[in-house]
């Protein structure tokens, strides 16, 4: 793929400003419904969660690969070895808070502090690397069309007749998008730190690459049994785990290319747009296996207070160097309506 071919798929569809604009509005509508009477607005989506402190250290890429395969991934903060101090916060991605033991996907978000002098990019970069991922390999929504039809339907006043007043076409989008989602909350109900996230969305990777990253737990994990009578027995296990182990639980980290020459979708090559624009398709690792560029580690009694936890936030787009920005429609959308969410959260820009 080259450096043109990646800046050409960055365009923006036919009447996606509109939709986009229509996304932000269903966002903040489901925000302020999820809030009680008096509450204080919580998140739009993953409103429960614990956070801590943790390091993510970047693996030398080139130990023991071919070196074209070691030139490909030294790109952005992976091009050298170091350490850097991190914040995560794991959580639920349900808008409302509700006990551990319903079904949901579960989500890992990572701030990266990038010292000055960590990396050789344009003046005025940002100080942060942030990366998003949860519990299932893709999005139940495949693209902006389907994000506004689904928005549209669950902000409404009366989502049943909002759903009945669709197009045919949207409304089988609307069930395949809600199918998709139900079959994602089907997880083992498992700690926080024994569970495998992807980014389900791709980025780029220097000039001419784009990629999708995971994060996959290392197999001596520390963990309990979850308690089947404490609405917040995933939190209480972080907690736990944070205090009391003397072991810290540690993932490690990859990349996966996108090589549209490689990856089939039902049995056929698609161009590199299709994978890019199309969220809900997986990106098959026996095609497109992740090569491990990084290492988390959770870090002892890090838990963070509840007016820290309540001021972190993760935004791919802002806090990114300008080689991994993400790509896609889907993330363009979920940018805006994240954006405006965390504003009328936490006030501000």
């Amino acid at each position: 793929m080259t450096a043109q071919t990646v800046r050409s798929l960055e365009h923006q569809l036919a009447g996606e400003e509109a939709e986009i604009a229509e996304i932000v509005r269903g966002f903040l509508c489901l925000q302020a419904r999820a809030a009680g009477p008096g509450e204080r607005l919580r998140r739009a989506t993953h409103a429960k969660g614990v956070c801590a402190r943790a390091e993510f250290e970047v693996l030398d890429v080139a130990a023991g690969r071919e070196p074209a395969l070691a030139e490909r991934l030294a790109r952005g903060i992976y091009a050298r070895p170091g350490k850097y101090s991190a914040t995560v916060r794991f959580s639920n991605s349900d808008p409302n808070v509700k006990p551990d033991f319903k079904p949901d996907v579960r989500a890992l978000s990572i701030a990266v502090d990038l010292a000055p002098g960590d990396l050789v990019v344009p003046a005025g970069n940002t100080a942060r690397q942030d990366l998003s991922m949860q519990s299932a390999t893709t999005l139940p929504i495949n693209d902006v069309h389907a994000f506004v039809v689904l928005v549209k339907v669950l902000a409404a006043s009366s989502p049943a007749r909002s759903l009945w007043s669709l197009p045919f076409g949207d409304k089988l989008v609307f069930a395949r998008t809600m199918m998709k989602a139900k079959r994602q909350t089907r997880q083992p109900i498992r700690p926080y730190q024994h569970l495998r996230y992807w980014s389900n969305v791709p980025f780029r990777h220097g000039a001419t690459d784009i990629v999708k990253y995971s994060a996959w737990p290392c197999a001596g994990n520390p963990a309990c049994p979850l308690q089947a009578n404490d609405p917040d027995a995933l939190k209480d296990e972080m907690i736990r785990h944070l205090n009391e182990d003397a072991a810290m639980s540690v993932f490690d980290f990859g990349l996966q290319f996108l090589d549209a020459e490689t990856m089939t979708y039902r049995g056929e090559r698609r161009d590199a747009d299709f994978w890019i624009e199309n969220a809900s398709v997986e990106w098959k690792e026996t095609q497109a296996p992740f090569h491990t560029v990084g290492r988390l580690t959770l870090l002892p009694g890090s838990q963070l207070s509840a007016d820290e936890s309540a001021a972190m936030y993760i935004d791919v787009t802002e806090n990114s160097t300008p080689d991994s920005l993400p790509v896609g429609g889907v993330n363009r959308a979920r940018w805006h309506a994240e954006k405006a969410s965390r504003k009328a959260r936490m006030g501000g820009s």
